[in-house]
């Protein structure tokens, strides 16, 4: 088992990134509610709160400054600075830097931010200032439960040390311009307003703090509402900016704090209301405390926002576009204030179950690269490439992109093919992936059993998709993929209520793909390269064999005899026979007479996803498919061929998200010649999701070196300077195949968990056999941790509830010292039978 980490290996959740890392973003957001990010200088950056993407997105004259003097009037000079590291260059721009950016402030000397997600931290540093300023910035998680995840709020706290040997006195002046009613976004990233939005101090609710709203119709789609609010008792507010010329309302703010450390409303509001400030209104409240030597002080924050009114369509295409459909958190909470109310009033339990989960992922002895990669992928779910709406029911309808572009979503209708590799949802929020399968076999599968890869159908009415061919893998990953949520649910009424369709599904599979019946598709098979596959190949046969396996159980279940006893026969009868036909010695080819008959196909290359079939098995619990060994040899032929040490010979006329003496896993390659002409499309590019899918199914078929290396060499992409740590773009942000990571874990910890038998598993494969090996785990009703020493076991449950029949370490049983179900705090103690 390696236990030795690489001395190079910096990674963004245990290195500290400077200012230097100026692409780094931490979101902050929950599911479905849009975000607004923290850069490593400290600064608030992409506002991404009106229900579409909005990278670069400002807000102007947003940042928080602090106010350090002197306590009770004694001799000594007092410091303002904006409680940011300062810019680093390059200083470009047709203006320079803009009025709303204020560069010209003092901000501090240097930053430091060390992002564990879902929690930030980031220290400020300067020599002249007398006192220790660091910000804690998260959003709550709580895993299991989507709602109380997918709060949209940011929880902003700010911590001051005095390490002098006199008493301070420390301001923190959070400055905000409104976040909510924008119609459009300037070149400069600023934000234009359909009318001018409102700001007010606020006092209720046992809060108290600034409210923004959007004037207009509260039905429109640009109406909303935000709120920072806070419980700290000593306060002093500009409840509105100067609303005047060039710079007037930031020069009376700072000419206000820099006074006395205080703030005062404005006695006159308005001269005229001209650039830079484009009809913002903007909002400073202030935090007082006097912090004696060596104390430290919090200030606490909470930015909350409300922005309900969705369009009722993926695109402008369609009358739908023009309905509204609420956000779902939106029928929880009828304003912003609501938000804040909720969140302040139930913060110490929302951060006990966010910090104990971060505690138990971070904490574990997996390797640091897995946990980098793991966590990172939660900050999809809680970006705009995921939403909820609602349907009228009380979970709402999940729903999600492809990813996000800059500006719009991109890619429509959780798509089948490409969240066939997602796995983060699956084990963190279940009920989530329960929630789209219900759409995808309920509403968007045909009589017939043709599933539209694309949710076309979901808002109601008729939407302007639709595509000639359905696709192979996304159709039959589903049915495993329904296999996984059943599973691990151990809801049989979920099965029973979807079976019907999954059969279909199924049984459509038969005809559309594999007309001759030989049980090896050949028909045209759209798949996830956006393209067919003619011909007999492994992406779709493999796929084909995975789903009947999985359907076979589940007909079981539901007592269809004749189905799980054809799907099952077919399935080993299949396997054999496209083993034969494919399998070249070393891995699974694709078999045509002319591989350029076709445009777009692979041939006798090694495509890097030829097993996904299999892969997404091993996840559901189902075994080897096909010849262990020939499965073993074909995905270490896909590192051996595949992976790049280095990247700068590679020749791709492709997109390109991995370049020079980089390392990457590409998608295809030619080992033994044959590459067509114009093979399929991406076949030289390098994706994260693949490269995790395949680092997973290496460690599943005891390749744990070979998978750690492609691991490593993703996360080392993603340094904060040269790429985002917390976004993997692939067509798009936030891209949802790259949440294949969680596999990582799934596979490093021999993970196992059948609600029906109440049967959990671990097999470790990483880890130091001398030491107790810990990890996180989830089941469908519980997160916890386990502590692995010798023949003991400790299962710990953080959140939720979890009842254990058998608990299997490394193949052997291990017996409870106590029976019953183990709620939340407790520690269950096991010793091997």
């Amino acid at each position: 088992m390696p236990t030795e980490q690489p001395a190079d290996l910096h990674l963004a959740s245990t290195h500290p990134l400077g200012p230097d890392a100026t692409v780094a973003a931490f979101p902050l957001g929950g599911i479905g509610t849009g975000n607004v990010s923290i850069g490593a200088r400290g600064e608030f950056r992409d506002w991404e709160m009106q229900n579409s993407p909005g990278k670069g997105n400002l807000l102007p004259f947003t940042f928080c400054s602090i106010d350090v003097r002197p306590a009770d009037g004694a001799d000594g000079e007092a410091v303002t600075k904006v409680l940011e590291a300062r810019f680093p260059g390059p200083h470009e721009g047709e203006d320079g830097y803009g009025w709303g950016r204020v560069a010209g402030l003092p901000r501090f000397q240097s930053a430091e931010m060390l992002g564990r997600y879902p929690l930030l931290t980031t220290d400020f540093a300067d020599d002249r200032v007398p006192v220790r300023p660091s910000l804690e910035a998260f959003t709550p998680l709580v895993p299991l439960d989507p709602a109380e995840s997918g709060l949209p709020t940011a929880v902003l706290r700010y911590r001051v040390h005095n390490p002098t040997d006199r008493a301070q006195q420390v301001t923190l002046a959070l400055s905000l311009a409104s976040p909510v009613g924008m119609d459009g976004w300037r070149h400069n990233g600023f934000p234009t307003y359909a009318t001018a939005p409102s700001v007010e101090y606020r006092e209720g609710d046992g809060i108290r703090g600034l409210s923004f709203a959007a004037a207009g119709d509260p039905g429109a789609f640009g109406y909303g509402t935000a709120t920072l609010t806070t419980l700290h008792d000593d306060v002093s507010v500009k409840p509105q900016w100067l609303v005047g010329h060039w710079s007037d309302g930031v020069q009376a703010f700072w000419n206000d704090l820099t006074a006395d450390g205080r703030l005062e409303a404005e006695t006159r509001q308005s001269y005229d209301d001209k650039p830079p400030t484009g009809g913002a209104r903007i909002g400073s409240l202030a935090l007082h405390r006097t912090l004696a030597p060596g104390e430290t002080g919090d200030f606490e924050y909470v930015l909350s926002w409300h922005v309900p009114n969705r369009h009722r369509a993926w695109d402008e295409r369609g009358e739908l576009y023009h309905q509204v459909v609420l956000n779902h958190y939106a029928t929880r909470f009828k304003d912003a204030w609501a938000v804040a109310g909720h969140v302040h009033e139930h913060l110490p339990v929302l951060e006990a179950s966010t910090r104990g989960f971060t505690d138990a992922l971070f904490d574990s002895t997996l390797p640091a690269e897995v946990i980098d990669a793991a966590a990172a992928s939660l900050s999809v779910a809680r970006s705009t490439t995921c939403f909820m709406i609602d349907n009228g029911t009380p979970e709402g309808q999940f729903l999600a992109w492809e990813g996000s572009f800059d500006r719009e979503g991109s890619c429509l209708g959780t798509c089948t093919h490409v969240w066939n590799y997602a796995q983060t949802l699956a084990y963190v929020f279940p009920s989530l992936e329960r929630s789209a399968r219900r759409n995808e076999f309920l509403t968007e599968t045909d009589e017939g059993g043709r599933m539209h890869f694309r949710s076309q159908r979901v808002f109601g009415g008729t939407q302007p998709w639709d595509f000639e061919h359905p696709a192979v893998d996304g159709q039959l990953g589903t049915v495993l993929r329904m296999y996984r949520e059943w599973r691990f649910s151990g809801d049989d009424q979920f099965l029973a209520d979807l079976w019907p369709k999954v059969a279909e599904a199924v049984d459509f599979a038969f005809g559309y793909w594999d007309p001759d019946g030989d049980l090896i598709l050949e028909s045209v098979q759209h798949n996830t390269y956006d393209i067919e596959f003619h011909g007999p190949n492994p992406l779709g046969s493999v796929m084909f064999y995975g789903a009947l396996r999985a359907a076979a159980a589940m007909a079981e279940q539901v007592g269809d005899q004749d189905r799980a006893k054809r799907y099952a026969d077919a399935a080993s009868t299949g396997a054999k026979a496209m083993d034969e036909l494919l399998f070249n010695g070393e891995f699974y080819v694709q078999k045509l007479d002319d591989v350029d008959a076709y445009r777009y196909q692979f041939g006798v290359g090694v495509l890097s996803d030829q097993l996904l079939g299999q892969f997404l098995a091993h996840i559901a619990g189902l075994g080897h498919l096909l010849d262990q060994d020939h499965v073993r040899s074909a995905i270490k032929a896909v590192y051996d061929h595949n992976f790049r040490s280095d990247l700068s010979e590679h020749v791709s006329v492709q997109r390109t998200y991995a370049l020079n003496d980089e390392a990457g896993l590409i998608l295809c390659s030619w080992p033994d010649g044959g590459r067509p002409k114009l093979p399929f499309v991406y076949s030289d590019e390098v994706w994260t999701g693949i490269e995790y899918q395949v680092a997973a199914h290496l460690i599943f078929e005891g390749f744990v070196d070979e998978g750690l290396t492609i691991t490593r060499a993703v996360r080392q992409r993603f340094t904060g300077r040269n790429r985002n740590p917390w976004n993997e773009a692939e067509c798009g942000n936030h891209y949802a195949r790259s949440m294949a990571s969680w596999a990582l874990i799934i596979a490093c910890t021999g993970f196992d968990w059948d609600a029906g038998t109440r049967r959990l598993a671990f097999a470790p494969v990483v880890g130091d056999h001398g030491r107790p090996f810990r990890t996180l785990f989830t089941t469908g009703t519980a997160q916890g941790r386990v502590t692995i020493t010798g023949d003991s076991a400790e299962l710990t449950v953080d959140h939720g509830s979890l009842d254990v029949a058998e608990l299997v370490i490394n193949n052997r049983s291990f017996t409870p010292a106590d029976q019953g179900p183990v709620p939340a705090g407790r520690t269950a103690r096991f010793t091997a039978a």
